[in-house]
């Protein structure tokens, strides 16, 4: 489908092809490749890269381990596959404004090379990922990319997060083991990385607590200019990148004077001589390649730069530069095809980009229908001009798709949108997409343009199952619950579940009813979604303002959980910052709940509720709440109970003025969490009630945690507070601010680090008693 007229002015506001073609151009100032090396979506070096790239014409990308499946999102509540597919999506567009070249460790949502949770340990993640898996799939993107020089962003070092300190050993032993012929990982080309560079600045800050010092800078990559033309210094055109990382939270604004220079180290070197700059010992330019007509090349990519931004000097120099180009690659030796024929693809692509700019090309392609199922059709419209020269465009498909005229068909064995692609290059979408072809100046030149809402193509046997998952409670009197199937394909199939015997399902326009037999067991239970008797994909779409749109196709299946997990006599209100679903979760408990995150908090609003709860990052995301904290208190003084879920210190948490008595978080959070699922938990207050009323806590409510134990945990607090529980991961010393409990006048402020809103989403069992308990009134 077309973009909306509105949309499409904002896209050409927001990249001027001035603009674009200057930082096009800016490519044809060197041949030297760097990869940058992390763990997961935003650990690359946005404004060191964007100096590397935009200023110094380094060819840059980026080899990422993860998807970031068990990060933060402060923009929904997309978790897991889910939220690994959309900052997939979020790290791409951060690559279109750096023209960084993106490589994933990751392939699929079921890869064990996953953002498992937070780690201090490189051995232990490497053991998670699988370290054979680890490194194979590394040596295959070394050996694709190509890099002369690779730089990981953290370094192996305790008090790291440990998938950081397993990238960089991996970083460490990929120097050899891509070169090595017998490595037995990768039936590529074996390539030889010249160079590697440790950061030589410390890791530390908020998350992290490097217990080390960095290594010496044996060089430094200044960062502290700015772009002659845009006038954006490289510390803002890195950020222009990071803000995309919404989930994440990132983009700042970096004022004038605070930006900072990049030292490095370097740790490995198959070059002669002393190491003066980054390209010290490589070929800086296709000159140095050798050859009459690599020379000639160059410096009509000299000269294309020097004559901006008079773009018909532009082009006729980029022209010439590309035909010298074309006629060294044709006289190319295999020899040194194989040592530089990647570096002359590089910039036939540049070359070919900029020559289409400098033209005035302004095309686009659009498809009729942003969702296809295979089997479907569709009709493609486009338009296309040029200021100088003659343009075609022709729609390059993928296998099983079929072209009559404007329209298309896949075929019914069409592949399914992939939410995780190993490889993401800028300006060279995968298909579909359509191919623009200029001739113009001697010279035709093919680059490849996304559809404008690029199509996602879910399965034919598919439909989207609300809720995803479900909680009986035992001690509540509800027996049943209603899965809605919609977006059913094909329209005309009959929706069914199976389930366990003695559970009766009816159907009534897309609404299941399941009832559970009243004595039904404890436990976990998945309900199988089918289409006309066959099993059906559940589809999720993520879609963003920032995101290209994506979907996630997994099978659709509804699980359920039963627990017996008595519930307080209270009334509760919630109060979110739309990055959890504690109000369903005790909604579906059974409890009565009311959400108040959008409802002004008045002394008549809290009269009404006995327990209030305050979700993770209400206090940033909640516009008003920190200014209702003093009612809020009162309102706890006067009887009520308060629970406060996870915050990070810079959540506009006040550890002064935002709980009833002083409550501090600790930072950096390496230090104030516990990573481990199973680790042991010590009950320090055996005796206080909410370990025992109503539900009595045991060894068994600490079983089958998701993830981690709890985060960003208290470090300091009043003598007020009780804290009831003791944990730590192995060699650590124990944490005790999982729980804390005052009682304050007449009521009571609990606050807990436990990620209970994540238990209740993976449907542990522990995670809905232990939150039934926090409820409750003080006695």
């Amino acid at each position: 489908m077309p973009l909306s007229n509105q949309a499409r002015i904002a896209a050409e506001r927001d990249r001027p092809r001035i603009v674009a073609l200057w930082q096009a151009l800016t490519a044809l100032k060197s041949t030297v490749s760097f990869m940058n090396t992390g763990a997961h979506p935003d650990d690359e070096t946005s404004a060191m890269l964007a100096a590397m790239r935009f200023r110094d014409g380094v060819d840059i990308s980026y080899a990422c381990s993860t998807r970031g499946e068990g990060g933060q999102n402060d923009i929904g509540t997309e978790t897991a596959a889910a939220l690994g597919t959309l900052r997939t999506a979020e790290m791409e567009a951060a690559c279109d404004r750096l023209d960084l070249r993106m490589y994933w460790h990751s392939t699929s949502p079921e890869d064990p090379i996953t953002d498992f949770g937070f780690s201090k340990s490189g051995v232990e993640t490497l053991g998670k990922w699988g370290r054979e898996r680890t490194l194979a799939r590394f040596v295959d993107i070394i050996r694709t990319e190509r890099p002369d020089i690779i730089c990981p962003t953290f370094l192996d070092v305790p008090g790291q997060h440990g998938h950081h300190r397993a990238m960089t050993e991996a970083a460490h032993l990929v120097m050899d083991l891509a070169a090595d012929p017998e490595f037995s990982g990768s039936d590529l080309p074996v390539w030889q990385v010249k160079k590697m560079y440790l950061p030589a600045w410390s890791g530390a800050g908020q998350a992290y607590d490097d217990d080390l010092p960095p290594p010496p800078a044996t060089l430094t990559i200044a960062a502290t200019g700015k772009d002659p033309v845009t006038g954006w210094s490289y510390a803002r055109i890195g950020q222009q990148s990071r803000m995309l990382h919404a989930t994440q939270a990132m983009g700042r604004w970096v004022p004038n004077g605070t930006e900072t220079d990049f030292p490095l180290h370097l740790a490995h070197t198959h070059v002669a001589g002393p190491d003066a700059d980054l390209a010290s010992g490589l070929a800086q330019t296709l000159r140095d390649l050798g050859g009459a007509d690599l020379t000639a090349a160059q410096d009509a990519c000299d000269s294309a730069l020097a004559a901006f931004p008079n773009v018909s000097e532009v082009l006729k120099h980029a022209s010439l530069a590309l035909q010298a180009l074309r006629n060294a690659s044709e006289n190319a030796s295999p020899a040194q095809l194989s040592e530089f024929g990647h570096k002359l693809t590089r910039k036939d692509q540049q070359l070919s980009r900029i020559i289409q700019l400098a033209a005035g090309v302004d095309a686009r392609a659009y498809l009729q229908d942003e969702k296809l199922h295979p089997g479907a059709s569709t009709t493609i419209s486009s338009e296309f001009f040029a200021d100088t020269g003659e343009v075609t465009l022709a729609p390059r498909l993928p296998q099983g798709w079929s072209l009559d005229g404007p329209t298309l068909t896949l075929a019914n064995d069409a592949s399914i949108s992939d939410p995780y692609p190993a490889i993401y290059l800028p300006n060279q979408p995968t298909a579909p997409c359509v191919d623009v072809t200029l001739t113009t100046h001697g010279v035709i030149t093919t680059t490849s343009l996304p559809f404008e809402v690029p199509p996602v193509v879910v399965p034919q046997c598919s439909a989207a199952v609300s809720p995803e998952a479900d909680v009986i409670n035992l001690a509540h009197s509800r027996r049943s619950f209603v899965i809605n199937v919609s977006d059913i394909s094909p329209p005309s199939a009959q929706a069914g579940l199976r389930v366990p015997d003695g559970w009766n399902v009816t159907e009534s326009e897309g609404r299941l009813t399941v009832t559970v037999p009243e004595h039904v067991a404890a436990g976990h239970y998945d309900l199988t979604l089918t289409l006309d008797g066959f099993e059906a994909s559940s589809v999720r779409h993520i879609r963003h303002d920032h995101i290209a749109p994506r979907v996630l196709v997994r099978p659709a299946i509804a699980q359920i959980r039963v627990v017996n997990a008595a519930l307080p006599d209270v009334r509760v209100g919630y109060i979110g910052g739309g990055n959890d679903r504690v109000a369903t979760w005790l909604e579906r408990m059974g409890a009565e709940v009311t959400d108040l995150s959008n409802v002004p908090l008045t002394d008549a609003t809290l009269a009404a509720f006995d327990t209030l709860v305050i979700g993770i990052f209400a206090m940033k995301f909640r516009a008003g709440l920190a200014e209702a904290m003093p009612r809020i208190h009162d309102w706890v003084r006067a009887g009520g109970t308060l629970v406060t879920l996870y915050h990070r210190p810079w959540d506009n948490w006040d550890p002064e003025t935002t709980a009833p008595y002083r409550l501090e978080i600790g930072q950096p959070s390496l230090r104030w969490r516990v990573t481990d699922e199973t680790a042991a938990v010590t009950v320090l207050a055996p005796d206080h009630p909410l370990l025992y009323t109503p539900n009595r806590i045991d060894d068994a409510d600490w079983a089958d945690w998701h993830k981690e134990r709890g985060l960003y945990f208290a470090k300091d607090w009043d003598d007020a507070y009780t804290p009831l529980l003791a944990m730590n991961d192995a060699g650590e010393a124990p944490l005790k601010g999982a729980i804390l409990v005052a009682d304050v006048g007449l009521g009571r402020h609990v606050h807990t680090s436990l990620i209970l809103h994540h238990q209740m989403e993976k449907l542990t069992s522990g995670g809905f008693r232990l939150m039934a308990n926090l409820l409750a009134k003080r006695s």
